[in-house]
């Protein structure tokens, strides 16, 4: 197979400098702001996604130098298979978040429900589209464990 070349759209802000204290989904702390600066080529590419709720937002993980087929979760210490996971010690390092959409200004995302590092390059955006989106019956494997009761598991901040 040949290679991929990817190129930033733009770069992911947000408050986390470091591991320590992100969500590890940013549903968990849904009050934490960033945003998304597009490179000028690619702010037009924004327009109309304000009458979105939510976006997709994909990434690099731009700080991670290691790869792991298999690894320990954030929720438990079992290790499992990378893609039954969401590490960020993977093949190609791309990681996914939804967030939501607080408003758009010029080339910039302002959004909510941050998961991701300071200086984070963006590699695409997506709308969250409900009709597309939202499945019925689905099962979470290994995690669905860690909802019982309806409670959110202990461990959701990274340290």
């Amino acid at each position: 197979m040949k290679e991929i070349l990817v190129n930033p759209i733009g770069i992911i802000n947000t408050p986390f400098k470091n591991q320590k204290n992100i969500p590890i989904q940013g549903c968990f702390k849904e009050n934490i702001e960033g945003v998304c600066n597009i490179l000028d080529k690619y702010s037009d590419g924004l327009c109309d996604l304000e009458g979105f709720s939510h976006a997709i937002l994909i990434y690099h993980f731009h700080k991670i130098k290691d790869e792991k087929i298999k690894a320990e979760p954030y929720l438990e210490p079992v290790e499992h298979g990378v893609f039954a996971i969401r590490s960020p010690y993977r093949p190609n390092k791309i990681g996914i978040s939804i967030v939501k959409i607080k408003k758009i200004i010029d080339h910039r995302l302002f959004f909510t429900e941050v998961d991701m590092l300071d200086g984070t390059p963006l590699i695409d955006i997506k709308p969250f589209v409900k009709h597309f989106d939202n499945r019925e019956n689905v099962k979470s494997g290994w995690i669905d464990k860690h909802f019982e009761n309806g409670s959110i598991p202990k461990q959701t901040i990274l340290s």
